[in-house]
């Protein structure tokens, strides 16, 4: 259990880990386990674990001890409601996750609250998973939808999600292009193996992708099978959100034309083993990394092509092909970007470690390793990082998102932990006060300008620097101007004043090189890597609207200027806006009325766009058109841009002059 014995230990923890602090006072003053506490165990046990204080009341931008006058108390009433069934669906405590802690001669309980395993989950308050299972989002806890929690019960009860069988999906199903081309892999790599005797079906069943149902002595295909093998049509009958995408782009922006790209289009089978065949070739026909030699002979599978193959085949078997996200794998100058629908079974630091795995799809996995694709359970992440630590590139992010749709994903970049391109972009940028910053100071803003934000798990992976010492530096950039903040909590996210936030459909961060070049020392695409702003921007690419100096867009017919990128605008209308925004982005929930006002505040003088309005507001941009934009525009207080096309790309809202 994590070791706090002052209020600076807390304040430190609160941006490595979730934590929540509760006042716990109870009617009587002598302390009651706050009902609230529970929604933050069943959000906490479902996604990363977290720690729970009893006794501290959060304040704006710090904490304040009152204390617990009755601890024994408040400690015998939680294990009494976490052992009640109708209470709560599991307890996940023992003993030393309970302690009673003394901070400024007053008592304290620090809970500390694992994170759940698969076959625990979903952890849900009340008799009904339904209705109370919650989840950790943006340092609040959200009760979860109906079709999340159906996936987790579907978690909990299925090892493997893909040895089910498929009635009524037989041989003819097959494409048998892929299947032979499977076959002739699994000859050449086990000449003698006693499979390659075997007729179509009988090698089908030998690896898993085909099956007798021993109730009806009928043979059907298995999901492993379908989905490995498959014709899309029929895939697509069996697996309705199934969808494979691979894109190759010039740099992050994800609304200029891809360079090339495959995805399910009827022009070839669109199954697992047809797209990681076509896909892995795309991915290392241009990849410029030092060959190795052993005697005399030079090794062309180098530590970076296995850690390619490991991890497309470990996007492929981790999927969860039910799921609403797509697989998706890019490739850009700088980077590889690998996206599965679901989220990990293990934690990620476990993954990171190796030795142990919970695979999603295990038939698939053994169906990979047949023909020498893919580790051994436990050991293909290791391998990933191992392939990357050898060329001194930056570390991979392996990470989660629950938005738009469960997902996890991993990027790989080849560049440098401060590549000189982007260390002189900064100093371009911030002058003389770049170079005197301290190493970590310049490391924190060098990460934050090639992977578009920051955070302190992130940076937890890069440095060894201890969680308190990434938090002072994180707060001194703050102060300085050079960082701005999102978020709260372990949800705190920094990027470069200007910059544009990631939105939660934009898989991968942006790219920092221009168009053409690649990452550090020549590899795949030729110079060294140059540190530039993002490029591509509305008015530029469409021609119709002039940018004024200020970073807007001045629109014929409209009365304001239209401001769509906060990354354009000069530096102090930016910070302007921060600072009216910063109400919004302090707090996780926040009154209509109040949250209204600041809207109408940020709206006064320009149009803003969602986007922008969800960045500034911390929020995402569906429920604050729907919660907040859409009823101030019916009631008169907001104005569209254009309202008599509601879908132009520039739609954008300004307060009305009588709300002034």
């Amino acid at each position: 259990m994590i070791e706090i014995s002052t209020l600076n230990d807390i304040a430190a923890l609160a941006e490595s880990f979730e934590v929540e602090c509760k006042l716990a006072a109870g009617k009587d003053g002598d302390g009651a386990v706050p009902k609230s506490f529970w929604e933050t165990y069943s959000a906490f046990a479902n996604s990363h674990g977290g720690e729970v204080f009893l006794g501290i009341k959060e304040l704006k931008g710090g904490f304040e001890v009152q204390g617990i006058r009755n601890p024994v108390k408040v400690r015998e009433d939680l294990w009494n409601q976490l052992n009640n069934p109708q209470k709560v669906s599991v307890n996940l405590l023992r003993d030393v996750d309970v302690r009673e802690v003394e901070i400024d001669g007053k008592t304290i309980l620090h809970v500390h609250v694992p994170r759940a395993q698969r076959r625990q989950k979903p952890v849900f308050v009340g008799s009904n998973p339904i209705t109370g299972t919650y989840r950790r989002q943006n340092s609040g806890d959200y009760l979860c939808d109906p079709e999340t929690v159906k996936r987790m019960l579907a978690e909990q009860v299925e090892d493997s999600r893909d040895n089910e069988l498929l009635k009524g999906y037989g041989i003819e199903d097959i494409d048998f292009e892929s299947f032979n081309a499977y076959r002739q892999m699994f000859a050449t790599l086990k000449p003698d193996h006693p499979w390659n005797q075997a007729e179509a079906q009988e090698f089908l069943r030998n690896i898993g992708a085909w099956r007798i149902d021993r109730d009806s002595a009928r043979g059907s295909l298995t999901r492993a099978g379908l989905l490995m093998f498959g014709k899309q049509p029929v895939i697509l009958e069996a697996f309705p959100n199934y969808m494979l995408d691979y894109q190759e782009r010039a740099d992050g922006d994800t609304q200029a034309r891809w360079l090339d790209r495959l995805t399910l289009d009827g022009t070839w089978s669109g199954n697992l083993f047809d797209f990681y065949r076509r896909v892995i070739k795309k991915l290392t026909s241009d990849l410029k990394v030092p060959f190795a030699l052993k005697g005399d002979q030079r090794l062309e599978d180098t530590l970076v092509h296995q850690a390619l193959r490991e991890a497309m085949v470990n996007t492929l078997v981790h999927a969860d092909f039910t799921g609403r996200a797509s697989v998706y794998i890019v490739k850009r100058p700088d980077m590889f970007g690998f996206r599965n629908p679901g989220l990990m079974r293990v934690p990620q630091e476990q993954a990171i470690a190796g030795g142990e795995s919970d695979c999603r799809n295990r038939l698939l996995h053994a169906m990979f390793r047949y023909v020498g694709l893919g580790e051994q359970a436990g050991s293909g992440i290791p391998k990933i990082y191992q392939g990357w630590d050898s060329q001194h590139w930056r570390p991979p992010t392996l990470y989660e998102k629950t938005e738009p749709s469960d997902q996890t994903l991993l990027e790989l970049r080849m560049i440098d932990l401060l590549p000189e391109g982007v260390a002189e972009g900064l100093r371009q940028r911030f002058g003389q006060q770049f170079d005197a910053l301290p190493k970590l100071e310049r490391l924190i803003l060098a990460t934050a300008a090639t992977e578009q934000v920051v955070s302190h798990a992130r940076l937890g992976e890069i440095t060894t620097e201890h969680a308190h010492d990434l938090t002072l530096a994180f707060q001194a950039l703050v102060r300085k101007g050079l960082l701005m903040t999102q978020g709260q909590g372990r949800g705190t996210t920094y990027h470069l004043p200007g910059a544009n936030f990631p939105t939660p459909e934009q898989a991968f961060g942006a790219s920092v090189l221009p168009s053409g070049e690649g990452g550090s020392s020549g590899h795949y695409g030729g110079s060294s890597g140059h540190y530039s702003p993002s490029s591509g921007h509305y008015a530029e690419r469409s021609g119709q609207s002039p940018r004024s100096q200020e970073g807007w867009l001045d629109v014929e017919g409209l009365d304001r200027p239209l401001v769509d990128d906060l990354q354009l605008l000069k530096a102090e209308i930016l910070s302007e806006l921060w600072s009216t925004g910063q109400a919004a982005r302090a707090k996780g929930r926040m009154p209509q009325a109040d949250m209204e006002q600041v809207i109408l505040d940020l709206c006064r003088d320009h149009y803003m766009t969602l986007p922008v309005l969800a960045a500034l507001l911390d929020r995402k941009p569906d429920p604050l058109r729907k919660n907040y934009l859409k009823p101030l525009v019916e009631q008169g207080r907001v104005a569209l841009a254009f309202p008599a096309q509601p879908t132009d790309p520039r739609q954008a809202y300004t307060t009305r002059d009588e709300d002034q």
